[in-house]
């Protein structure tokens, strides 16, 4: 980048980082105030939350012109380098002990949740890209999916909007899993293993998945970490598929010529296989262990920047217009990758 090009970019990203820094600096109250109101066990709001939200409330501020250049290099350049560094927090290990009948399980669920997600929002006449949206996040990893399809896509007229109403759905969906799904395994008979597997499997964010699966056993825990980290791992060829996709599609859901494999997903496939072989320990582990921490947290401070140029550029308006349409897809999604998951489960 040319000293000119920064000079452009700069007002915007700095824009965007004083709001990522402000929802962290918010986080703790707002978890407080949660706690206060519906008691100690309410989970906070998360930051990438709030720095959706802060950012949608000073809508106008970033509507000045010198803010475009910059609030466009976060909402893409970073975010892609952010969705990159994701890779380092899975290692193929944990794929391995996950057993071929539960991997298997979990990627025929991503992919139906996906395929029925596109499905249900063209049957509702939405944009495909807005089913496309719903069912990464409801399928792998809640708003780092949708931010990572979000990059992948073609744009359409309200995509902003749409990749805005996914983050906080997910995030409103998490919750709520955390709380009704646990009882739901419980229902079903699940022991402790299956019942990791059933949370891992279909609560969107990580967060709510330790919250979840750890306050039924420990076993649960260790089950559904791993679960959810494969789901993770998936992210990689669950992306390019629907770029693949709608690319082939064409015209038809807003698709360009075939895109070569994007650069940030081959950084992802190599720092998951680069933390996958360096060692935790000796010399080299020494080095690698620091290093990879602080990347794995540049990866959060990326995506949250990014989650804030996204708000400072999406109306609130046309958030809260989506529809009934949205809700049902994303609901729908939802309640699909529950059934399937569960019902393989209580079948095997």
């Amino acid at each position: 980048m040319t000293l000119e090009a920064a000079r452009r970019v700069a007002p915007g990203l700095l824009l965007a980082a004083a709001v990522a820094a402000a929802s962290l600096a918010l986080a703790p109250a707002s978890g407080a105030l949660v706690r206060a109101a519906f008691g100690p066990q309410a989970p906070a709001v998360p930051a990438m939350v709030l720095a959706l939200v802060l950012g949608m409330a000073l809508g106008r501020v970033a509507a000045r012109p010198a803010f475009a250049e910059g609030l466009g290099f976060c909402a893409k350049r970073l975010l892609r380098v952010a969705v990159a560094l994701l890779g380092l927090r899975i290692a193929v290990g944990d794929v391995f002990a996950l057993g071929a009948g539960t991997a298997l399980l979990v990627v025929a669920a991503m992919a139906g949740t996906l395929a029925f997600a596109v499905w249900m929002g063209r049957r509702l006449g939405q944009e495909a890209g807005a089913g496309a949206l719903a069912g990464a996040a409801t399928a792998i990893c809640g708003a780092s999916a949708t931010l990572a399809a979000a990059a992948a896509l073609p744009a359409w007229r309200d995509k902003g909007r749409d990749v805005a109403f996914t983050v906080v759905a997910a995030n409103a969906a998490s919750t709520l899993a955390m709380l009704a799904y646990p009882p739901v395994a419980a229902a079903l008979g699940f022991d402790a293993r299956e019942t990791g597997v059933l949370l891992g499997a279909t609560i969107h964010d990580m967060a709510q998945v330790v919250g979840a699966a750890y306050a039924v056993s420990p076993g649960a825990g260790d089950a559904a970490v791993v679960v959810k980290l494969f789901r993770v791992l998936l992210l990689l060829p669950a992306v390019l598929a629907l770029g693949w996709w709608f690319a082939a599609r064409g015209p038809a859901t807003g698709g360009a010529p075939t895109p070569a494999v994007p650069g940030f997903a081959v950084g992802f496939l190599l720092l998951c296989a680069l933390n996958s072989v360096l060692p935790a320990t000796g010399a080299v582990g020494a080095a690698w262990v620091p290093l990879r921490a602080a990347l794995v947290e540049a990866s959060s401070l990326g995506l949250l920047v990014a989650i804030a140029a996204l708000g400072l550029g999406t109306s609130v308006r046309a958030v809260l217009g989506v529809g009934w349409r949205h809700l049902a897809v994303f609901g729908g999604a939802s309640l699909a990758l529950l059934v399937f998951v569960a019902g393989a489960l209580a079948l095997g």
